[in-house]
């Protein structure tokens, strides 16, 4: 049961379990937040009600029946992730910048024989990406003079029968775990000198979710809009961590240092649909509802560790040595869960607009399925079930025209935390966790083209462990360390009207 919380608590940071398909992956692929082009970045991609956006498309498609001329955009970004991490009381920081494209779409206006404008006005259609989710980040976290190890829960492992070629064998082939003449009980020369040992683990993260799309939008009577997507979802995930831990004060002569990295490769594709409708009460007011289907993932993982110490032999000889785990690759699927979304939008004076989305998405039903040597997940399942909760969020996004050609934007966005407040018979600090975002931008426009700027600041915490909690109470818990990531991103949307 201890393990099982542990998996719940490390759900977002923490590797040693990542050759085993689990909790981490089912939200990993399932929560994230649509980012499209820089007018939708900028107003908070509340666009459920808007359209005119290919960033609707991701959110709901009937805006795609608002367009009223074809257009081709696209929109790099440019951006910095920092993530500050407390441990013990020792604060460390790291910073990484990242380039990338958010969006890439065209949209095809075909207007009906119908002159009347009343009935099915017009037809669009629509292909490109946007991003759904941008993993690129590095963390590095720390503290001196500790009174624990990763090595206490490798040591507890192995006495209580837990052994794996991933993290045990290597510990045995480095001389850092050994085992009681005459008994099944295994110790580490740390915890024989009293510790006092340096610990240090940094994290590199890189990846996205892209979500490419093929819709359409119908316009009846420039009230009612109706439309439907297909989305082929592309991952790629790519994790890789250094733990450190070193004798700085000498109190051993057994133990110098000691390294262990982990690395993790996901990539695969997944599809999806959804439907939408905007509806026109007066001209003023726009309200819209869409729903998503889950996307039905089809992942490949490619694991491996490795082990490396600077330690006295079974002859007290001291040595560097190295060992290597052996390559894991393992297929299997995973549906993520359904989503819905409401929106409103009113239009003020033709001057300006407000627009608020409102989302649901119930994380306990996401579902790892058909692993590649025919495991199902059973157990897995009901650990998502039982750790993860339905969790609403908000869009909140504006727009003034400044003047005939300038428009200036801001929005607000909340998400909250997927964790339920207890687990698996306990609390979970990251119940609490959410991410704010602010955005502000402007835009411009003349002719048939366009352009956009958009400025989006997030910030978020979690709470983990730099290593899981030993099996047993034999040894003292590792402590929680507090993770805050900002990020700061500019995005420039280019755009055409023809």
């Amino acid at each position: 049961m201890k393990k099982l919380v542990t998996l719940f608590v490390l759900a977002f940071v923490v590797p040693f379990f990542m050759q085993a398909q689990d909790l981490a992956d089912a939200l990993r692929y399932s929560n994230f937040q649509v980012q499209g082009t820089a007018r939708s970045g900028a107003m908070g991609n509340a666009f459920g009600a808007l359209g005119g956006d290919f960033t609707s498309v991701s959110i709901n498609p009937a805006g795609l029946g608002l367009y009223r001329a074809s257009e081709l955009v696209f929109t790099p970004t440019f951006g910095q992730t920092q993530v500050e991490a407390t441990y013990r009381n020792n604060l460390m920081s790291d910073s990484k910048y990242n380039f990338s494209f958010n969006n890439l779409s065209y949209v095809a206006t075909l207007s009906t024989q119908n002159q009347s404008e009343t009935g099915l006005v017009n037809f669009n259609i629509g292909i490109g990406f946007n991003r759904l989710r941008d993993f690129n980040s590095t963390s590095i976290v720390g503290a001196n003079n500790l009174d624990r190890s990763f090595l206490d829960y490798l040591a507890d492992n192995a006495t209580v029968g837990t052994w794996s070629d991933y993290y045990e064998q290597l510990a045995w082939d480095t001389y850092l775990l050994w085992k009681e003449d005459n008994s099944d009980v295994y110790f580490h020369d740390l915890e024989e000198d009293g510790y006092g040992q340096n610990q240090r683990k940094s994290i590199s993260r890189q990846g996205y979710i892209n979500e490419y799309s093929f819709a359409a939008g119908l316009n009846f009577n420039h009230k009612l809009y109706l439309g439907a997507s297909i989305g082929i979802v592309d991952v790629y995930y790519k994790e890789s961590s250094e733990l450190l831990e070193w004798d700085e004060p000498n109190n051993s002569d057994f133990f110098n240092e000691m390294q262990f990295d982990s690395y993790l490769r996901t990539n695969g594709t997944g599809y999806n649909g959804k439907i939408g409708i905007i509806f026109k009460p007066v001209n003023e007011l726009r309200l819209g509802a869409s729903l998503h289907t889950p996307t039905f993932y089809n992942l490949h993982d490619f694991f491996k560790t490795s082990m490396r110490s600077e330690a006295a032999d079974e002859d007290g000889v001291m040595g560097n040595f190295e060992a290597d785990s052996p390559y894991s690759d393992y297929d299997y699927d995973l549906e993520t869960p359904l989503r819905a979304t409401l929106s409103a939008a009113y239009v003020i004076a033709k001057k300006g607009l407000i627009s608020v989305d409102y989302e649901y998405a119930d994380y306990g039903s996401a579902s790892l399925r058909r692993g590649g040597d025919g495991y199902n997940f059973v157990d897995e399942n009901s650990d998502i079930a039982e750790a993860y909760k339905g969790v609403g969020s908000l869009r909140i996004g504006g727009e003034l025209l400044a003047t005939s050609n300038i428009s200036l934007r801001a929005g607000f966005e909340i998400y909250g935390s997927p964790y339920n407040a207890e687990a698996f018979e306990t609390n979970q600090p990251n119940s609490n966790a959410k991410m704010n975002v602010y955005s502000a931008g402007l835009g411009y426009r003349t002719g048939g083209f366009f352009f956009d700027i958009a400025y989006r600041y997030s910030k978020e915490n979690n709470f983990d462990l730099l290593y899981p909690e030993p099996p047993t109470d034999f040894y003292q818990m590792p402590e929680m360390a507090e993770f805050n990531t900002v990020r700061n991103n500019v995005m420039f949307t280019l755009g055409f009207k023809f």
